[in-house]
């Protein structure tokens, strides 16, 4: 049997690898035995897809498990985010979703996520038991073909796309953003989210076009693959540009300068335009490597926050037992209050327009204000691909780090071993941890004042013998 292992968010391997219809028949059957006494379990449970290779084949693969063993399957008629995937699974009062997504990962990986009846991410604790009986199926033969499932009623299209546009209508100001006359840019990634706001605001769209290739890259909005979105907003003169993953449950922002948003002033302007102009009230949490700036806004204006480990299911779960005003991890995913106990790029990108037609400023001024407020904060963090060995001699090294030790040439104030190892010297941090999705270790770090970030993670990675 090949390995199938939950990540942080969902099962993700290369497409002809591990990721096989094969593999795909397995987990589904894995997940419909162990939810097979889920309270809404009649009601059925949800299949989306985004714009991957063979995603949608991988949808009606699973699609036909699902039926097959005798559970209702709506299954949307075109790619869709995965908040969409959320929101019909909590509006319909589902068991659970599915969605075939690999995320931000490279064009060579597919995915497998699930989503609870809540309308967020699955916890841990559910995703063990699918892990448990996954074991005990090596082959799955025994299923009817989609077509005639879908001809027998069992599985149903449905048109997911139309009713999140019609969600997000509901929720956002569309006509201040409209009458407000701002230019938008909308950099699609080549992901699930292109052609969905341009339904309900007037915006320019880049890369909003099926390319499972993703240019031979991936579709993950940070810097380093946004130099060509940056340059157009500049030279267009664009008020903004919106950026959101292959999946669109993530977001990032280009300012109307050209430059970049790094995803912790993100997270911290979406955090004053709720609080301070909407007037919202509520907890915030934070994901481990989420920046000091949102601590230093909570402690000023007396919101209660709290830090959770890495995997936006540690927010989701807090989203529905408490009221949470909003809850984000450094990846850009953010969850806000009255919408989903879920990451959604394009509602945030929405409401990143709504915010600039309420304030009647742009985002660079809105960012020095920030800046003027709280001081500067400068963030990086740098993926280094390595062997499994290497790996966990690095995190062995790790778990000997203590006060008074150095990294990246700081003396460690103090160690923070939530998830991973957090590191606090005299102005900033930095954070080492394994992704739980690939093969990689993960360097975070951030400076307040001077940006030193650089320095302390080519430091530390040198030390490392990385």
């Amino acid at each position: 049997m090949e390995p199938v292992k939950f990540g942080t968010d969902g099962w993700r391997a290369i497409i002809g690898d591990t990721y096989t219809f094969d593999n795909v028949r397995r987990v589904s059957l894995a997940t419909a035995r162990t939810f097979k006494n889920h309270p809404n379990i009649k009601n059925g449970i949800v299949i989306g897809y985004d714009t991957r290779f063979l995603a949608k084949e991988f949808a009606h693969c699973a699609a036909e498990i699902f039926a097959s063993e005798g559970i209702k399957v709506l299954i949307t008629d075109s790619f869709v985010s995965t908040p969409t995937v959320s929101l019909l699974s909590r509006d319909y009062k589902l068991a659970y979703g599915v969605m075939i997504t690999a995320s931000h990962n490279p064009f060579k990986y597919n995915g497998y996520k699930l989503k609870d009846s809540f309308g967020g991410s699955m916890d841990s604790d559910e995703l063990v038991k699918v892990e448990a009986e996954l074991k005990n199926i090596i082959k799955v033969e025994d299923y009817k073909s989609f077509d005639v499932l879908l001809k027998e009623g069992i599985v149903k299209y449905f048109d997911g796309r139309q009713y999140y546009i019609d969600n997000l209508a509901a929720k956002i100001d569309t006509k201040a953003i409209n009458d407000a006359n701002l230019k938008v840019l909308y950099e699609a990634m080549y992901g699930a989210g292109q052609n969905t706001i341009n339904e309900l605001i007037k915006v320019d769209q880049l890369h909003a076009e099926v390319n499972p290739n993703f240019e031979g890259g991936a579709p993950e909005p940070v810097e380093k693959n946004l130099g060509l979105a940056c340059k157009i907003t500049k030279e267009g003169k664009y008020d903004i540009c919106i950026v959101t993953d292959g999946d669109a449950d993530r977001i990032a922002i280009i300012d109307n300068h050209g430059e970049f948003l790094d995803a912790q002033k993100t997270f911290a302007l979406l955090l004053k335009y709720l609080n301070k102009t909407k007037g919202l009230k509520g907890k915030v949490v934070r994901g481990f490597s989420a920046s000091e700036i949102i601590k230093e806004y909570c402690e000023k204006y007396n919101l209660e926050l709290e830090t959770v480990p890495v995997g936006f299911k540690h927010i989701s779960k807090k989203m529905i037992e408490e009221d949470i005003l909003i809850g984000a991890e450094e990846s850009g995913g953010i969850g806000i209050k009255g919408h989903l106990p879920e990451r959604d790029g394009l509602f945030n990108g929405l409401l990143y327009l709504e915010m600039l037609a309420n304030t009647k400023k742009s985002i660079s001024e809105l960012k020095e204000e920030l800046d003027e407020e709280f001081g500067k904060y400068f963030y990086k963090r740098i993926d280094i691909h390595t062997t499994e060995e290497l790996k966990n001699k690095t995190l062995d090294l790790c778990k000997n780090l203590k006060p008074g030790d150095e990294i990246g040439g700081k003396e460690i104030i103090s160690v923070d071993p939530l998830d991973g190892y957090k590191c606090f010297f005299k102005n900033g941090w930095i954070t080492i941890r394994a992704s739980g999705t690939e093969p990689l270790l993960r360097f975070y770090c951030e400076t307040k004042g001077d940006d030193e970030t650089l320095i302390v993670l080519q430091t530390t990675i040198e030390k490392f013998k990385l």
